[in-house]
C-alpha cells in the first residue's frame, strides 16, 4: 500500500533545492506530452480536456434533475421564501468548497483528485475514505440515473410495449463507449451537452419571468402574489414558527442534493490542458453561475407556482424523473401552455443522460486515482494509449449493470433507498475537501509559500473553509431529521434512517481502518509534501504555451467572448 511519507531524497528532474522535501515524480517519459502515444508506461491520464470543456463540465455537473426536479419538492414543503434563502446559503457554502478545492488543484493538478489531496496534504486515512467515499457516490448514482432515463422514455413508450431494460442497455453502451474513445471525445461531448442544458435553462428562466409579468397565455401577471397567498413559508411537520423552519431546514437537504456535483471539476484537473489558468477560471465563475442558474432559477418558480398547488402535491407523489413531477411543468400547466411538456419532457431526458456520461467518467477517474496511490489493485492504474483507465472504466461500467434492479417493480424501493446514501456521501466528500484545504493552508503557511506564489488563491481563505466546514458538518448530521419527528412517516422509519446516516459509519469505519491496519502517521504541516509532481505539470503547461503561441491560435474575439458571455459559458 502505498503512502506518502516524506523523504529526504530528491525527486528525479527539477527538486528544488531550496526545499528539497520532494519524494516521489512519475516515471520518466517519452514522446510529446499529452499526446496519443506520449506516455510510454501506461500508468498516466492525458491532458486533453480543453479550457472550455472544463468550463462547460463545471457548469453541466451542477446542472441536473436536482435543479429542475427536486426543486418542487422542495417548494411543497418549504414554500418560495424558505427554497429562495436554501439555495443562497447552499449556494455559498458551494463556493467556498469550490475556493478550497481550487487553490489546491492550481497549486498541483493531480490524477488522483481529492483523494490525493486529502493523502499528501492531511492523512493517508482521509484520502483512502474520502476516495471509496466519493468512488461509492457514483457506482451508485451512475445506475440510478440509467433507470432514470429509462423511466423518461415511458412518457411516449409506456413499459407494457417496451420494457425498460431495452433503453437502460441502449443508454449505457452510449456512455460507455463515449468515455472508452478517450478524454478529448468525452470533452467534446459533454461540452456541447452542457450547452444545450444551458441553452434549456436559460430559456427556463425566460419563461418563467415571461409568466411572472403575465406573458402566458391566461395573461396573469402573478408578480410576488404566491409570497402573500398562500405565503412565503410554508409549515412542514408541524405548526406555527417550529414548522416554518423545519420547512425551511427540509429545503437545505434539498438545495444540498441538487448542488451535488459542482465539485467534480477537481477530478477533470489531472487531464486538463493548462490547468492553472483553466482551473482558477472555472472556480471564479462558479459563483455567478451559482447566482444565475440556481438562485434566480428558484426565485422565478417561487413566483409563478404557490406551494399549495394541486398539480405541484402531484408531481411530488410522482416516482418518475418524467415531465410530470417537474415543477417547471406545472407552471406551464397553470399559464394554459399545452403543447410544451412533451418538450420539456425531452430536455429532462438530456439532462439525465449528460449526468449519467459525466458520472461514469467521474467513477472510473475515482478509481483510478485510488490504483494509482496503491488503494487499489494496480492494473486499476492502467491506461491504454489514448490516456484512458479502460480497467477502471470496465469495473465501474459493471456496477452500472444494478440498474437492472429497477425493471422489476418491486425491487424500485429498495434502489430508491440507494438515492438516499449519495447525499450524505457527496457531503462527506464537501467535508474532506474542506478539512484537505485547511491542511494545505498551514502546510504551505509552515513551509513558506506565500498567497504570491499560488496561482489561485481562495478568497475566503481558511477562516471560510472552517465556517463551511461546520455547517456540512451540521446539515450532515440532521439530514434526515424527519425519521425522527413524529407525524413525518408516522412513526421512526429505520430504513431511511439506515440509509440516510449509512455513509458515516463507513467512512469513519475507512479511516480508522486504515489508521489500524497501516499505522501512517499524521501529515504534518512543516513535513507535507508540497512539490512531487510540480516540476512535471509546470514543464507540461509550458510545453502547452509554447505549442499554443507557435501555431498562432489566438482569435481577436477571444477578448469579447471572456468579457461578454465567457462569465456563463
Amino acid at each position: 500500500m502505498a503512502i506518502w511519507n516524506r523523504k529526504a531524497a530528491p525527486a528525479v528532474g527539477e527538486a528544488d533545492p531550496e526545499y528539497g522535501k520532494t519524494e516521489y515524480t512519475p516515471p520518466v517519459t517519452e514522446g510529446p506530452l499529452g499526446q496519443e502515444g506520449g506516455y510510454v508506461d501506461h500508468t498516466h491520464l492525458h491532458r486533453g480536456l480543453k479550457a472550455r470543456h472544463i468550463t462547460m463540465i463545471a457548469i453541466g455537473g451542477a446542472i441536473g434533475t436536482g435543479l429542475i426536479i427536486g426543486t418542487g419538492s422542495a417548494l411543497a414543503k418549504a414554500g418560495p421564501g424558505s427554497i429562495l434563502i436554501s439555495y443562497t446559503l447552499v449556494g455559498l457554502l458551494v463556493y467556498v468548497v469550490m475556493c478550497g478545492l481550487g487553490e489546491m488543484a492550481a497549486w498541483l493538478p493531480m490524477g488522483e483528485g481529492f483523494a490525493g489531496y486529502a493523502t499528501r496534504f492531511c492523512d493517508p486515512a482521509l484520502g483512502f475514505a474520502l476516495g471509496y467515499t466519493y468512488w461509492f457516490k457514483y457506482i451508485i448514482i451512475t445506475p440510478n440515473q440509467l433507470t432514470a432515463a429509462a423511466l423518461v422514455i415511458q412518457y411516449w413508450v409506456p413499459p407494457e410495449k417496451v420494457n425498460p431494460g431495452v433503453f437502460i442497455t441502449v443508454f449505457l453502451v452510449v456512455i460507455v463507449t463515449i468515455n472508452y474513445f478517450g478524454v478529448r471525445w468525452f470533452g467534446e461531448f459533454e461540452f456541447w451537452l452542457s450547452s444545450i442544458k444551458i441553452v434549456i435553462i436559460c430559456g427556463l428562466i425566460i419563461l418563467s419571468l415571461v409568466l411572472a409579468l403575465g406573458g402566458g397565455p391566461d395573461h396573469d401577471r402573478k408578480g410576488f402574489r404566491y409570497y402573500k397567498n398562500p405565503g412565503a413559508f410554508r409549515a412542514y411537520i408541524k405548526t406555527g414558527e417550529t414548522g416554518k423552519f423545519l420547512g425551511f431546514w427540509s429545503s437545505m437537504i434539498t438545495a444540498v442534493f441538487a448542488y451535488l456535483g459542482t465539485e467534480l471539476v477537481g477530478v477533470t484537473a489531472g487531464e486538463a490542458q493548462n490547468p492553472r489558468k483553466t482551473i482558477p477560471r472555472a472556480i471564479k465563475l462558479t459563483f455567478f453561475r451559482i447566482l444565475f442558474f440556481y438562485v434566480l432559477s428558484v426565485f422565478l418558480l417561487g413566483l409563478i407556482v404557490p406551494y399549495n398547488s394541486p398539480d405541484l402535491i402531484f408531481a411530488n407523489k410522482v416516482t418518475t424523473s418524467s415531465a410530470s413531477a417537474s415543477p417547471f411543468v406545472v407552471a406551464v400547466k397553470l399559464a394554459g401552455i399545452k403543447s410544451l411538456p412533451g418538450i420539456l419532457n425531452a430536455c429532462i431526458l438530456l439532462f439525465v443522460f449528460s449526468a449519467s456520461n459525466s458520472d461514469l467518467y467521474i467513477g472510473s477517474r475515482t478509481l483510478y486515482g485510488l490504483a494509482s496511490q496503491g488503494k487499489a489493485p494496480a492494473f486499476l492504474a492502467r491506461t491504454d494509449r489514448r490516456g484512458v483507465p479502460v480497467y477502471a472504466l470496465g469495473v465501474c461500467a459493471l456496477f452500472c449493470c444494478l440498474a437492472y434492479m429497477n425493471v422489476a417493480k418491486d425491487s424500485r424501493q429498495v434502489f430508491g433507498y440507494f438515492v438516499n446514501l449519495v447525499t450524505i456521501f457527496g457531503l462527506l466528500t464537501w467535508i474532506s475537501i474542506l478539512i484537505s484545504h485547511i491542511c494545505f493552508v498551514r502546510a504551505r503557511r509552515a513551509q513558506g509559500v506565500a498567497d504570491t506564489q499560488l496561482a489561485y488563491v481562495a478568497p475566503f481563505g481558511q477562516i471560510g473553509s472552517y465556517i463551511a466546514l461546520f455547517f456540512c458538518i451540521v446539515i450532515a448530521l440532521t439530514k434526515n431529521f424527519n425519521v425522527f419527528t413524529k407525524g413525518s412517516y408516522g412513526s421512526f422509519d429505520k430504513k431511511n434512517f439506515v440509509t440516510g446516516y449509512l455513509g458515516i459509519p463507513i467512512y469513519l469505519a475507512l479511516i480508522f481502518g486504515y489508521k489500524l491496519w497501516y499505522r501512517p502517521e499524521r501529515v504534518r504541516p512543516e513535513t507535507a509534501d508540497l512539490w512531487s509532481g510540480k516540476a512535471e505539470v509546470d514543464r507540461e503547461e509550458a510545453e502547452f504555451l509554447a505549442r499554443k503561441e507557435a501555431a498562432g491560435r489566438g482569435r481577436k474575439g477571444g477578448k469579447f467572448y471572456k468579457r461578454a458571455v465567457g462569465w456563463l459559458f
